[in-house]
């Protein structure tokens, strides 16, 4: 029955030699133990700690404030703390007003050996659970059987970067556009690494009014303002031991950034209206759709912050750039609806789908053709998907736009009379005659600017990191 954990328990009472005696006991049994004599005492004490006992063992009869006025206190404070009372004149009306006051149980003096061990255990079992499922309602559990799904050298690029990143402390910052799965890559990387079995708490920070963000982030005491009836604990308390994933950073005001900056640096904080200094261990991954350099230039974004937090970054690419992972997309995505909905007659899609489908350039990604997959399983009614279930855009011709790309409109005609572009025009195959286009205007642009590429970048509107992409991608010789 030894326990292993080197959990931290404080006994409360007025009788040295009881101090002594548990003291001896809890040690024995692999617990870490700190003893006072009163109320006052005890309630210092876990204000004063970094971080709060594992569980209170309380005596009802103390001089000054008596058990149950002390229990009403940490309940009221620190409601996560599991309370055992323990009276040598106890009686049953005293029982079961420390059990409406919150405490775990009540066990009698003379203390036996056996039954206050397996109630210390049994408390510490029930709270663990209760915190599990505190995380989990922050937490999504079906993200975990998800997976970065293809074969594209995109993609396997993107799960090398995550192999080597994933197993270290490294902080990362994760770019790319919406839909792209920056949050699947965050998941991707925790599940990787040596903080799997703890938590992984998300934000949005984009999605959590200014007035409350300290609140999510931080918690907050009760009292702290109004409506706040009770303790909540914030998402870095949630995280602690595990993985804090702050997506949409670039969407978080320059106040909040530069308490985010503070408590980054430190891994301490306090809850909003509380003045108690909690310390914790979490690893930090951010994400963003935004160029958070350019927000630097405009006063949008901390520039000390952006390098905190761009230790290792990870950019995931737009679905067009790996269109050739669609039909694996498809499958995963059909099998998933199935699970979900296993009445549903769907079980394949025809080649005549997979093919429109991957002649669309998906300005909302990997989201965009997961939306378009459900809606045509829902609404087919067959075993097979085919081209007549198709959205309407598909079924006229796919609507390819240049401008995700992030290559500007251009005058067909104009282009047309370019020899240089001629073979775009004659190629009968659509990706290789965009491959054959894009190479041809990027190596153009490249000239026209001696082969600067931030100020090639800048002209053709596009970010430098995404044009780098493209010349190694395209092979094209700067």
């Amino acid at each position: 029955m030894t326990n292993t954990n080197t959990q931290n328990i404080l006994v409360v009472d007025d009788e040295a030699i009881i101090l002594e005696t548990v003291r001896a006991i809890l040690e024995d049994e692999g617990f870490v133990v700190n003893t006072v004599g009163d109320g006052e005492n005890a309630l210092e004490f876990i204000d004063s700690g970094e971080t709060p006992p594992d569980l209170v063992l309380l005596d009802i009869w103390l001089p000054g404030m008596d058990g149950l006025e002390v229990l009403e206190k940490i309940k009221d404070q620190w409601p996560q703390i599991p309370v055992v009372i323990m009276s040598g004149h106890g009686n049953v009306e005293t029982a079961v007003r420390a059990t409406r006051l919150g405490a775990y149980d009540f066990i009698e003096k003379p203390l036996s050996l056996e039954p206050l061990i397996v109630t210390i255990n049994n408390a510490l079992k029930f709270q663990a659970l209760e915190n599990e499922n505190i995380i989990l309602k922050a937490t999504k559990p079906k993200d975990r059987a998800r997976k970065l799904i293809g074969d594209s050298p995109a993609m396997q690029e993107l799960r090398k970067q995550i192999e080597i990143v994933a197993p270290t402390e490294a902080w990362i910052l994760i770019t790319g556009e919406n839909g792209t799965g920056k949050e699947l890559v965050a998941q991707t990387v925790h599940y990787a690494s040596a903080r799997r079995d703890k938590p992984l708490i998300d934000v949005n920070c984009a999605a959590i009014p200014e007035e409350l963000i300290e609140s999510e982030l931080f918690g907050h005491e009760k009292g702290a303002f109004t409506g706040a009836s009770s303790m909540k604990r914030g998402k870095f308390d949630l995280a602690n031991g595990g993985t804090l994933f702050l997506d949409e950073i670039g969407d978080m005001s320059l106040k909040t950034q530069a308490k985010i900056l503070r408590i980054l640096q430190e891994q301490r904080f306090s809850r909003v209206g509380g003045s108690k200094t909690i310390k914790v261990n979490v690893r930090i991954i951010a994400a963003t759709n935004k160029d958070l350099e350019e927000a630097i230039k405009k006063g949008e974004f901390r520039e000390d912050l952006y390098f905190r937090l761009n230790v290792i970054p990870i950019e995931v690419p737009p679905l067009r750039e790996h269109l050739e992972d669609i039909p694996l997309l498809v499958e995963e995505f059909i099998e998933e609806f199935r699970r979900d909905n296993i009445k549903a007659p769907v079980r394949s899609v025809s080649p005549e789908v997979i093919e429109a489908l991957k002649q669309y350039d998906w300005p909302g990604n990997v989201r965009e053709l997961r939306n378009i997959i459900e809606r045509m399983f829902i609404l087919s009614g067959k075993p097979e998907i085919t081209s007549e279930d198709l959205p309407a855009a598909f079924r006229n011709g796919a609507q390819f736009t240049t401008k995700n790309n992030g290559i500007k409109q251009t005058d067909s005609a104009a282009l047309r009379a370019d020899n240089e572009l001629e073979p775009c025009f004659t190629c009968n195959d659509f990706r290789e005659a965009r491959k054959l286009f894009e190479k041809k205007y990027l190596t153009l642009k490249l000239e026209e600017f001696d082969g600067n590429i931030k100020k090639t970048a800048e002209a053709i509107g596009i970010e430098r990191r995404h044009l780098h992409r493209k010349i190694k991608s395209l092979e094209i010789t700067v």
